[in-house]
């Protein structure tokens, strides 16, 4: 039996690498979310982080530094590590800003290998959370110079990424990010920064009821300093973040010519050429395994919450459905995503029945069995989809606001079902109030 030709022995080893290199960017296992999840649900946050750093390496990976400096942000100003927790808030946007302005020219690899071949440069609406998130923990320790620094970047993102959407279908603005600047530019005075904020708030409500299942939460409180009061900014991040996962299908072996003849066009590659040859030598199949990416919701229980201070209490309102931005943001890209997913398939088919057939007329039948066997083997693994996303995110943020006098205050959160029963309550002791400012805190719950 002769040796396969090198042609062959070429399309395998593309194919080998291109299933290394998609191995070596999926990201986070589900195990380790859950694992994850677990420490967080305990509010043991300082265990988390550990978990999360210990996982930079086999977890990560240097593909998916962005996710791993999210996680580990929000994570550390859920455990009061504000500085600790920024400086990784920081990296993460170094990054982002990096890979969203560098230009990729991936197209030979990306012909081949999943999505997740490529750097982590996150989602815009992860973008705008994490200056939202910056902003807040700056609030958290009442730094509120440096929390209109990030006010100022998330608009401008936001500005900038709504020009870009224009009227297309899906997240094109961010209704929190708008309301945390609104409170922030007027606490510091900034009345027409907070008069332009509050007004993109409400509009961005305005379409988040349809999309989201968001409707604006009350923006009207007795003004900072009426009676000498303070103000109380209590906010709930509820739930765990939204689950992504790879769902595979099959698609007729016509229509996916049509996607793949339409990706290769006249490109040059050689990945290219030899899909060309391969369909002008009768190449054929039946049908096409492909995978796309898909989001979940995991199951929790806390459907609603009630800050308690003193006598006073206020339910929380729903202002950031996150679960249900990330699925519309998904769903508003399927389309791209599909064609791309979809032409890769039916690529790698054409190239691995190509190499058996090369291999079977230099080596016989053997050969050619042994080749399509491990180039089906090769290719099926490089088909996952891409399922990255930030782990650490809530479901959704809870926000209410209340009027209090000056001094310490306990405040409690009453975690709700449903139906209105309790489901526990956390507690914050010994928070300052001080007229005519105002103090946020947060809770977190995972169940």
């Amino acid at each position: 039996m002769e040796p396969m030709k090198f042609t062959a022995k070429k399309t395998l080893c593309c194919l080998l690498a291109s299933a290394m290199l998609a191995a070596c960017a999926t990201g986070p296992s589900s195990k380790y979310r859950r694992a994850l999840n677990a420490q967080i649900s305990t509010s043991d946050f300082n265990a988390a982080y550990e978990s999360i750093k210990a996982a930079k390496e086999e977890e990560y990976g240097a593909k998916n530094a962005v996710l791993y400096y999210l996680d580990s942000g929000l994570i550390l100003q859920d455990a009061s590590r504000y500085k600790e927790s920024d400086d990784s808030f920081d990296k993460a946007e170094t990054r982002m800003d990096e890979l969203y302005t560098k230009s990729v020219s991936k197209t030979a690899g990306m012909l081949l290998l999943n999505d997740a071949t490529v750097d982590y440069a996150g989602e815009p609406y992860e973008r705008a959370l994490l200056n939202v998130f910056r902003a807040l923990g700056y609030a958290y320790v009442h730094d509120l110079d440096n929390a209109l620094v990030e006010c100022r970047k998330v608009t401008e993102f936001l500005t900038r990424y709504r020009d870009y959407m224009q009227d297309k279908s899906g997240y094109k603005d961010d209704a929190f990010a708008q309301y945390v600047s609104a409170l922030l530019f007027e606490e510091a005075g900034k009345s027409s920064d907070a008069r332009i904020s509050y007004s993109d708030a409400a509009r961005a409500y305005g379409w988040y009821s349809s999309s989201f299942d968001t409707s604006q939460p009350s923006f009207n409180l007795p003004g900072l300093g009426s009676g000498g009061n303070g103000e109380l900014v209590v906010l709930h991040y509820n739930g765990p973040a939204p689950r992504k996962y790879s769902n595979t299908i099959q698609v007729a072996w016509d229509k996916a010519m049509g996607f793949a003849s339409a990706e290769v066009g006249d490109k040059q590659d050689e990945e290219s050429k030899k899909f060309r040859n391969g369909l002008r030598a009768g190449i054929t199949g039946n049908a096409i395994t492909v995978a796309f990416p898909a989001y979940a919701q995991d199951p929790y229980s806390v459907a609603g919450s009630e800050v308690r201070v003193s006598s006073q209490s206020a339910s929380t309102q729903l202002a950031e459905n996150i679960s249900a931005i990330a699925k519309n943001a998904l769903d508003a890209r399927m389309a791209a995503i599909s064609a791309r997913a979809i032409a890769r398939a039916a690529i790698k088919y054409v190239l691995v029945q190509s190499a058996a057939d090369q291999a079977e007329k230099s080596g016989g039948s053997l050969a050619g069995l042994l080749t399509k066997a491990v180039g089906s083997a090769i290719s099926a693994g490089t088909e996952a989809a891409d399922t990255r996303s930030w782990l650490t995110l809530p479901a959704q943020i809870r926000i209410a606001r209340l009027a209090l006098p000056p001094g310490q205050h306990d405040v409690q959160l009453a975690l709700k079902s449903s139906s209105g029963a309790d489901l526990g309550v956390l507690s914050l002791p010994g928070v300052r109030i001080e007229s005519g400012k105002r103090t946020y805190i947060h809770f977190r719950s995972v169940n």
